[in-house]
């Protein structure tokens, strides 16, 4: 069973940066795509970025210029690098991984708070 454990979350500052870390239990190159979302306090989990086939990258519009995806396959690791954090950046952010198979197959980590107040 695939496993995906998220690190990195915390408190910060207004203008702060945090890296979240997404370590799975195989090779990142068995999935198609890896990506973080994030569910901010009562709202629905959205998208944040996006890595796939390639290390082609999408992210929301959100949070482009501020945030970078990026993968280390030696670490079977995923980093999300936020800089410039805003208070509207809170939420709990989960770590998804997707595999091909008919319907796709998706994974989940158990998420990791990051808040930004000062």
């Amino acid at each position: 069973q695939v496993q995906l454990v998220e690190s990195g979350g915390g408190l910060v500052q207004p203008g702060g940066s945090l890296r979240l870390s997404c370590a799975a239990s195989e090779s990142i190159f068995s999935f198609n795509a890896m990506g973080w979302y994030r569910q901010p306090p009562g709202k629905q989990r959205e998208l944040v970025a996006v890595i796939g086939t390639g290390s082609l990258t999408n992210y929301a519009d959100s949070v482009k210029g501020r945030f970078t995806i990026s993968r280390d396959a030696a670490k079977n690791t995923v980093y999300l690098q936020m800089n410039s954090l805003k208070p509207e950046d809170t939420a709990v952010y989960y770590c998804k991984a997707v595999k091909a198979a008919r319907p796709p197959v998706n994974y989940w980590g158990q998420g990791t708070q990051v808040t930004v107040s000062s």
